[in-house]
């Protein structure tokens, strides 16, 4: 039976009313520290792979390869995240973060084994996420839902951007080790705010967990075409621009700081005012819009704009990202309350994991045709796909699996 809508009388909270609520504010001061960490380590192991190899193919991957693993979490083990005890599921994989950081942190780790390490964290990582945004359905209201994302969409991409540049920062005082020891510090901070602040909770119906429960659940969602095309517009659009983004310095080199400024500023102002001063109902009707507008400002790339104008569509586009908000919200209310956590890290992984596809998919397409044919070219895919799945996501429905355990 499909979960109902969320109650759109209730007036949408602000930011800090959010973080007066203790539990959403461990939850967030934990993914908050997580991503630091997770960016300081990345950035460390890709130095330390380019100065051990000079292979940029490797440094990409040291530094977003773990993405790719994400998807072997939401696909085995993800119905974890609905278990019946779901805060002492969240902080052991803390734990487990804890002990892979302090592992990176140890001198004289072969590289072999540090992609290891990172890959096997990427899977444990997916699971957090999962987990984590169980959690947060139930810490908040449902009218507080797209608010609290928000916050943590704007967080996560400001803090990413921070740590890059702490990053850069550390190291002309510190070796990459010293990063590894700064990360695993910070992994530390998000275990202890998440044990002392996280509650556990008794309400949910005693479950068990594993690769049969992820695959039943993973069926029923995948099996109709409403839930399926919500998903497709979470994933695929966000990654195709994604991979535009990617080919900034190739199309446009000493001016791509320029053009990624750009988007992390629309990005913040789409999530802003999506998140905060649209209505639910408005919502609900920006959510096609916005996915139009991440792509169709590209198109005008194939007239070679000059760098102003170029930075403008950018900007605009960029904005189309918080189509992402409205979409989840969707998701969640056709989603039954017991299986919330996976559901949410299915979409989180794959949204990770296309966006790593559609990076590779444009630098290969690149490397056949210009950057700026390949820049429209996904820009055009990116409204096609928009535009063929827009009614199959108005009539998205909810099919309750069948338990394997009859």
């Amino acid at each position: 039976m499909a979960s109902s809508e969320p109650n759109t009388s209730d007036a949408t909270p602000g930011y800090r009313a959010l973080l007066r609520n203790r539990e959403f504010a461990g939850l967030y001061a934990g993914f908050t520290l997580t991503v630091a960490a997770s960016t300081l380590s990345g950035f460390a192991l890709g130095t330390l792979v380019d100065r051990s190899t000079g292979s940029p193919f490797l440094t990409a991957v040291s530094m977003y390869g773990a993405t790719f693993a994400t998807v072997l979490g939401a696909t085995t083990l993800m119905s974890v995240a609905d278990g019946s005890r779901p805060r002492r599921t969240l902080v052991a994989l803390q734990a487990v973060a804890l002990a892979g950081a302090c592992a990176q942190a140890a001198p004289g780790m072969p590289l072999t084994a540090r992609f290891a390490l990172l890959l096997l964290l990427g899977f444990f990582q997916s699971l957090n996420t999962g987990t984590r945004m169980g959690l947060l359905a139930e810490a908040v209201p449902a009218s507080a839902y797209v608010p609290a994302r928000s916050l943590m969409n704007i967080t996560a991409g400001g803090t990413s951007v921070l740590g890059f540049a702490l990053g850069a920062l550390l190291l002309r005082h510190l070796t990459p080790q010293g990063l590894f020891v700064a990360a695993a510090a910070l992994t530390a901070a998000a275990l202890a705010v998440t044990a002392a602040t996280v509650r556990e909770r008794s309400i949910r119906p005693p479950r068990r967990p594993g690769l049969r429960e992820t695959w039943t659940t993973n069926a029923a969602l995948l099996s109709r075409t409403g839930p399926r095309a919500l998903l497709l517009n979470l994933w695929v659009p966000n990654g195709l621009i994604v991979g535009c983004e990617a080919l900034f310095i190739p199309y446009a080199g000493a001016n791509a700081g320029v053009l990624l400024a750009a988007a992390s500023g629309g990005m913040l102002l789409g999530d802003l005012t999506v998140g905060r001063l649209l209505s639910p109902e408005w919502r609900r009707r920006s959510a096609f819009p916005l996915r139009l507008l991440l792509a169709a400002p590209y198109l005008l790339f194939a007239l070679h704009p000059p760098a102003p104008v170029a930075a403008v569509a950018v900007f605009v586009a960029s904005a189309g990202f918080a189509a992402t908000l409205p979409l989840q919200e969707r998701l969640l209310a056709l989603t039954p309350e017991q299986v919330r956590g996976q559901v949410q890290g299915v979409e989180s992984a794959g949204r990770m994991t296309w966006q790593g596809i559609g990076a590779a998919v444009a630098g290969a397409t690149a490397q056949v045709l210009s950057p700026t044919v390949t820049i429209t070219g996904l820009a055009a895919v990116s409204v096609c796909v928009t535009l063929a799945s827009r009614p199959h996501v108005n009539r998205a429905r909810w099919v309750a699996p069948t338990s394997p355990r009859g």
